[in-house]
């Protein structure tokens, strides 16, 4: 067995042991957690707060600049090779880009209703009283879960703090409350969020692993 071989079974060997627990953790929103959030946040009116609609804007921003960010980046890279942090932004949008399609296609796998009624006239728990999963059914009123801007967020910014240890603190400190502002804004149940963080951080694991932008040890001077 090579040590490439090596590497990607340890890995695979973690990724189901994440999975698992990422599993248990929507078992166990969906059950006691997930619907009095859903009923407490529209009670208490917290998605009336405008900063946590503000808050939800950057992930989708992010991803609609990456194709010109890519382009500018190969056209940068015939005139020599990426400076790291240049490689790293490269990834990391590649990564977001994949992990949001990974999230598409989950969304018809589960086809879960949403917290609210935003658009469309959806179902929904508050609205409409519909809750649960409808498994291979298409649609934007049933692609809850996962979520598509935690998987986007987790996508980008895990790729940074995997190949960039000292961009860690920065993007834990704006990576949490965006992904808070998803369930605050009732746009999203918990274990949405949680299976949407999960499923990019996955994606942005195996990106740097691929692209073997092995993670830097940085020390003071």
């Amino acid at each position: 067995m090579t040590t490439h071989e090596q590497e990607y079974r340890t890995l695979l060997r973690g990724t189901l042991i994440l999975t698992a627990w990422c599993i248990a953790a929507v078992v166990i929103c969906y059950f006691w957690v997930d619907r009095s959030v859903a009923f407490f946040i529209y009670d208490h009116h917290l998605n009336k707060i405008e900063i946590f609609r503000w808050l939800t804007y950057p992930p989708p921003e992010v991803q609609n600049w990456s194709a010109l960010v890519l382009t500018v980046l190969i056209v940068k890279r015939a005139w020599g090779p990426f400076l790291r942090w240049q490689k790293v932004l490269f990834v990391a949008c590649i990564s977001l880009i994949v992990a949001d399609d990974f999230r598409i296609s989950l969304g018809d796998v589960f086809g879960r209703y949403w917290p609210e009624t935003w658009r469309h006239d959806n179902p929904s728990l508050i609205g409409t009283g519909t809750y649960g999963f409808h498994p291979f059914q298409r649609g934007d009123d049933i692609g809850s879960f996962p979520s598509g801007h935690a998987c986007r967020i987790l996508g980008f910014a895990g790729v940074w703090m995997i190949a960039m240890p000292r961009s860690r603190v920065v993007a834990t400190v704006l990576c949490i409350p965006m992904l808070v502002s998803l369930v605050a804004m009732n746009y999203h149940f918990v274990s949405d969020v949680i299976a949407g963080s999960v499923l990019g951080a996955l994606i942005a694991l195996y990106a740097v692993r691929l692209a073997r932008l092995k993670m830097r040890c940085e020390h003071p001077g």
